[in-house]
């Protein structure tokens, strides 16, 4: 059989990117002394959690497999035949005749991944993402000056006192037109709707208008998914340890609250406000 199994310990479908094709192990001839021949191996494929497993031919969803350990099988293999023994009676001590094995089933999918956070990190290129993740996480994404730095979703364990805990996702790649494929974007849209809240970051430091940004995003949000646009958010202006980005929040943020009330500024270089900001997810 083919088995796909979720695992934890993955976060993307990159070791599957390029294998197109493939089989389970072929079972084995049967010996003498009217021995069976082996079964073949099971072919067990590990995706991560939160893959979506679709026929390619219909676009039917197969199977979420939204749990660690969750398994599918997704193509039987075949029947063993049978030889010349099995038809020996007594009428028959010589027989000639065997039954031959049946052939495994051959099916053609696509594996989809949406993953599992509690949290999705959404912002425009340069917003700060991958810093505030690396901030409050495990996680170390690369992190550079430009845009579309990070290729795929960075996944991160947040952990808080009294053993609370909670997965963050560090969405990359959403600019205006991404609901149509623009940029990176429809590939990695998919990745928010799991999550029961955003953080949208805007960037104070830049020369881009962050009123601007926020409503182009929440248009896409919503041209993508209505459930997505109406996920609770908390708006955070980033990159406060420049005297810029302090100076153009304090002129905005009455404008801003009006948008959504719920705003904490934070410097992911210095700290300021990230505490804040995480007792906020908390109360969520």
């Amino acid at each position: 059989d083919v088995i796909f199994v979720a695992d934890s310990n993955l976060s993307t479908l990159a070791d599957l990117r390029y294998k197109k094709w493939g089989q389970a192990e072929d079972g084995h001839p049967g010996r003498g002394k009217q021995m069976t021949g082996r079964s073949g191996e099971d072919w067990r494929i590990k995706v991560p959690v939160g893959t979506l497993v679709k026929d390619a031919e219909t676009g039917d969803l197969l199977v979420d497999l939204k749990e660690p350990f969750q398994e599918f099988v997704a193509v039987r293999g075949g029947r063993g035949g049978q030889g010349n023994a099995r038809f020996k009676s007594s009428t028959n001590r010589a027989p000639r005749q065997f039954q031959k094995g049946e052939p495994g089933e051959q099916r053609h999918l696509v594996l989809e991944l949406k993953l599992l956070a509690d949290v999705g990190i959404i912002g425009f290129p340069n917003a700060g993402k991958s810093t505030l993740i690396s901030k409050i996480s495990h996680a170390r994404p690369k992190i550079g000056d430009y845009p579309f730095t990070t290729l795929i979703p960075q996944l991160g364990v947040v952990e808080m006192e009294d053993f609370f805990s909670f997965v963050a996702a560090d969405i990359p790649g959403l600019i205006e037109g991404a609901h149509r494929g623009k940029g990176l974007g429809i590939q990695f849209l998919k990745h928010t709707e799991r999550t029961r809240l955003l953080l949208h970051l805007l960037d104070f430091s830049s020369d881009r208008d962050p009123l601007n940004d926020y409503h182009t995003l929440q248009k896409e949000l919503e041209c993508f998914s209505r459930d997505l646009y109406d996920k609770p958010q908390i708006l955070v202006p980033t990159k406060m340890d420049d005297p810029r980005a302090r100076e153009r929040f304090s002129e905005l943020e009455s404008r801003l609250k009006r948008l959504n009330p719920d705003v904490v500024p934070i410097s992911s270089v210095t700290g300021d406000g990230v505490q804040e900001l995480l007792w906020d997810i908390k109360k969520r």
